[in-house]
């Protein structure tokens, strides 16, 4: 049966969406010449043909090798970071009662809720105190940042300033929820902010390191520069990519360009 001209228009409007939101659209189409400026392949569907359309297709023997590098190197890095976060235990407990291990919800890949481990940097009632400061944030945009955060311990800006904090993250990895390299999770409370374009950062699973933090994130203050780097990751991925981030994130974290 042959769409009528409305009927294509329609179907190119919802198309626009989903790929703005990052998710892998699957059609069976019979013309193609609104869709042009795609990426496109054939695919099979329970034995019929589908086009499949996205911004960038990805090949999943590479995905596949790159969940094989994140198990090997979240367990090494857990292995690592076992007597790192042992010996900073002792000072941040002292400073501040509480858990050692903060434990927050975060929205992954196609918009999955995981929870993200990270050393507690922040007092313990850090997540109550934030309505108070949402007048001072410093960020464009659906993210919050502050200079000189009053919930921040001096253990923890210790441990930021080095990226110690984020040690536990090798845990996600090894999960599952996140990868070595990707883009920054963002919280629940972010995402139900969220413009459909900004949606297409979760199309690739969230990283404990990214474009982001290798370019400059402490003087970044426009969230949707934030989104443009995601999305440039996502676009142009590659093992030898995400090999070049692990390697300026080395650089940033002994240059002691943490996050503030």
């Amino acid at each position: 049966e042959h769409y009528s001209a409305m009927n294509r228009i329609n179907v190119k409007q919802l198309v626009e969406m989903m790929e703005n939101m990052g998710v892998t659209v699957h059609l069976n189409l019979l013309s193609l010449e609104d869709f042009a400026d795609y990426k496109k392949q054939i695919t099979y569907f329970s034995g019929h043909p589908m086009l499949t359309i996205s911004q960038n297709i990805q090949d999943y023997r590479m995905l596949f090798i790159k969940r094989l590098t994140d198990i090997l190197g979240g367990l090494v890095g857990c292995l690592l970071s076992m007597p790192i976060i042992a010996i900073t235990a002792i000072p941040l407990l002292l400073e501040s009662p509480g858990g050692l291990i903060f434990k927050q919800k975060r929205v992954g890949l196609n918009g999955r809720f995981f929870y993200i481990y990270k050393l507690r940097s922040m007092y313990a009632d850090a997540e109550e105190r934030l309505k108070d400061l949402q007048a001072q944030n410093t960020m464009k945009g659906n993210m919050f940042k502050m200079d000189d955060d009053p919930r921040i311990t001096k253990v923890g800006k210790f441990i930021r300033k080095y990226s110690i904090d984020e040690l536990p993250q090798f845990f996600n990895v090894l999960k599952g929820d996140m990868s070595l390299v990707g883009t920054r999770p963002p919280t629940v409370g972010e995402f139900k902010e969220y413009e459909d374009h900004h949606k297409r950062r979760l199309s690739m699973k969230p990283g404990i390191t990214g474009m982001w933090q290798v370019s400059g994130r402490s003087s970044i203050k426009d969230f949707e520069e934030i989104v443009r780097l995601d999305l440039q990751y996502i676009d142009n991925w590659s093992l030898w990519m995400d090999f070049k981030i692990l390697c300026k994130t080395v650089l940033v974290v002994l240059g002691k360009q943490g996050a503030q």
